[in-house]
């Protein structure tokens, strides 16, 4: 796990390196281990790294193979990488490291674009042939880890992050409409290649993005599943599905198992992470660190799930430590948390992943986490809604149920001239909803959770707080061959026993029934949600300062109606309205974006 940065120039230039730099520099909380720059002809490559496979100086990047043909930066993890390695070997390519790095080099070398389907894990890099002075940009099957473009005149400048693109500088921060349309809809899931900013895009998943050295560019997309019933599953019986979600995920943690430091887990409690902890006790782990944190309690609300996460401690031994946050310390590290945002964030937990990997750090450099297995598995209370309707009346199901507002209403909430004249985001729900394949209502929702919102909101999330520290998380639902098994599981075990059905049922074989069975919970972080003390005086100072009056993004009325009553404003789906609005304009501030 690392960050990356680079630029390409297509005038004839040389790259900028002290923009490269720069990019780096702000990079160095991913990659505090080691840093290093390469340029050649008109490209320029930076890398921090994290040490966690081959802690040699032989892992360094960027990285450049035995005979000098490729030079590369990577970020993340390919957790078959020995295996690839040896079959490399056998082929005749000659490796110096026992890197994953050096893995990918040479998978190019031998298999072109198509060798990201050969990876099994969370990648993106970026690589360039010496002998043509072509780029490759790569990004993971779900995602996981980011990569951020930013095009200029006679340029292209890429990095993990986007705020290590505006520390390079001449990125155009206008507003972009779509993007804001997609925030203020879509509970601040923006969909790819969008960013908030009109100067910076982002490289979707599943992609690889060929550039030529005159700036032309082609993209592949290399991964989909069908969303279908495959004729090889049709005879299953729901307890055939259960074990067969139960290997999978059984093979997924495993593989997450890969490095060459120890590997702990974020513990919350819940049926995800407590999976993930039995299945590593199953396996044999020993002295295995889990980590949880909980809040301070505000307004009657719960701020922590300890009773859960200690039940599951106990039961299989775990090395367990537990963190209470106090309410004053959310404001306190609130702008922290939004520095470490490559894009504005509303869910409240951004906030606890943001703490809690702050300390995790100091124990561990890698753990294990349970994101993501609500999306594939169906675990929100919303999906039978979606499910209940004709597969042609999906996309209108789910604007009405999962957005935020429609769209008429951002007419009393944006300025006119950041307001799109159409419902840009119930047109992408309808486009994507259209694609080929999704056989059922539910999945359709699903495909588009799991391929969209997922990738652009908790996945993003959990990246960006841990990477922020140092901290690299590795995500066993997102392995893809599980992703494949679910999305072609009948919806029907998914929707069962109110939700993630056949994972409960997995779930039953290892854990102790309270833990299954208990009702489903979140990083709750009541003082965010109930717009407490600090908290909203943080949120009334960003709104009324003369940065957010200058920029004039949301109408003056609207603004003073939610300060007059901060805890009354509610979206569709229940989050605070002032929070959406506020978060936004102190991302903004924050990075200084004027």
């Amino acid at each position: 796990m690392c960050g990356l940065s680079g630029e390409i120039r297509f005038d004839g230039g040389r790259p900028d390196l002290a923009a490269v730099e720069r990019m780096s520099d702000r990079l160095a909380a991913r990659g505090p281990d080691g840093q290093g720059i390469w340029t050649r002809g008109a490209v320029a490559l930076g890398h921090r790294r994290l040490k966690i496979i081959d802690l040699s100086d032989s892992g360094a990047q960027p990285m450049t193979d035995a005979d000098d043909e490729i030079t590369g930066v990577f970020n993340g993890c390919v957790y078959n990488y020995r295996e690839l390695r040896e079959e490399l070997r056998r082929l005749g390519h000659r490796f110096v490291s026992t890197s994953d790095t050096e893995v990918v080099l040479h998978a190019y070398r031998q298999w072109g674009t198509a060798c990201v389907e050969r990876f099994y894990g969370m990648f993106a890099f970026a690589l360039v042939e010496h002998r043509t002075g072509r780029l490759v940009l790569g990004r993971d099957r779900l995602g996981i880890k980011p990569l951020y473009l930013a095009p200029g005149p006679g340029r292209l400048r890429f990095a993990s992050s986007l705020p290590a693109l505006l520390a390079a500088g001449d990125v155009d921060t206008s507003l972009d409409p779509v993007a804001l349309h997609q925030y203020l809809s879509w509970h601040a899931t923006v969909a790819p290649p969008h960013t908030v900013l009109n100067g910076v895009r982002k490289l979707p998943p599943a992609t690889v993005r060929v550039v030529e050295p005159d700036g032309s560019h082609r993209d592949h997309s290399y991964w989909q599943p069908s969303y279908t019933r495959r004729a090889e599953c049709a005879q299953m019986e729901p307890d055939e599905w259960r074990d067969a979600v139960l290997d999978a995920l059984r093979t997924a943690v495993r593989r997450r198992m890969v490095s060459d430091v120890p590997v702990g887990v974020l513990l919350s409690g819940g049926l995800d992470s407590s999976l993930i902890v039995a299945l590593l006790a199953d396996e044999g782990q020993r002295d295995l660190k889990t980590f949880s944190v909980g809040f301070e309690s505000e307004g009657g609300e719960q701020g922590d799930e300890f009773r859960y996460s200690d039940l599951v401690a106990r039961e299989f031994g775990t090395d367990h430590r537990r963190m209470m946050v106090p309410s004053d310390r959310v404001s306190n590290a609130l702008d922290d948390a939004v520095a470490a945002m490559s894009e504005p964030m509303i869910s409240h937990d951004v906030v606890a992943f943001h703490l809690l990997s702050e300390q995790v750090s100091k124990e561990v450099k890698v753990v294990q986490s349970g994101q993501g297995a609500d999306e594939v598995f169906a675990g929100y209370h919303w999906y039978p809604e979606l499910a209940a309707v004709p597969r042609e009346e999906e996309p209108q199901r789910y604007a009405e149920t999962y957005f935020d507002r429609p769209h008429a209403d951002l007419a009393g909430i944006l300025q006119p001239h950041l307001l799109p004249r159409e419902d840009v985001s119930g047109r992408f729900v309808r486009e994507h909803m259209a694609r080929p394949g999704a056989e059922t209502a539910l999945d359709a929702a699903l495909r588009l959770d799991t391929h969209v919102m997922l990738v652009d909101d908790p996945v993003k999330r959990v990246d960006n707080m841990t990477m922020a520290w140092g901290l690299e998380a590795r995500v066993p639902f997102l392995d893809h061959e599980l992703v494949e098994l679910a999305a072609a599981c009948p919806p029907e075990l998914k929707l069962a026993d109110e939700g993630k059905g056949v994972l409960k049922a997995a779930g039953r074989k290892l854990l102790p029934r309270d833990v299954v069975d208990r009702p489903k919970g979140y990083f709750p972080v009541p003082a965010i949600r109930h717009m407490a003390g600090p908290v909203l005086e943080r949120v009334r100072e960003a709104l009324e300062a003369p940065e957010a009056k200058k920029r004039g993004i949301f109408q003056e009325a609207y603004v003073a109606e939610l300060l007059a009553a901060p805890d009354e404003h509610r979206t569709k789906r229940g989050a605070n309205a002032l929070w959406q609005v506020a978060l936004l304009e102190i991302w903004l501030q924050k990075h200084g974006i004027t």
